[in-house]
């Protein structure tokens, strides 16, 4: 099923008319503040731990 831009732009009117203009942009928000939360913790996950650990002998 092939959507072209007609489609998309009432799929987004009816989305706008059923969930409000304001309450589609706290959710858009809400879903951008948890990708960059999981994008920073993917580059905390990256990054060497200070390792100060004591040597084994």
């Amino acid at each position: 099923m092939n959507l072209g831009v007609p489609e998309l732009l009432i799929i987004l009117v009816i989305v706008i008319l059923l969930f409000g203009a304001s309450r589609i942009t706290g959710i858009a928000s809400a879903l951008g503040g948890g990708i960059s939360a999981f994008r920073k913790a993917v580059k905390s996950e990256d990054k060497p731990a200070d390792s100060k650990e004591e040597p084994k002998s």
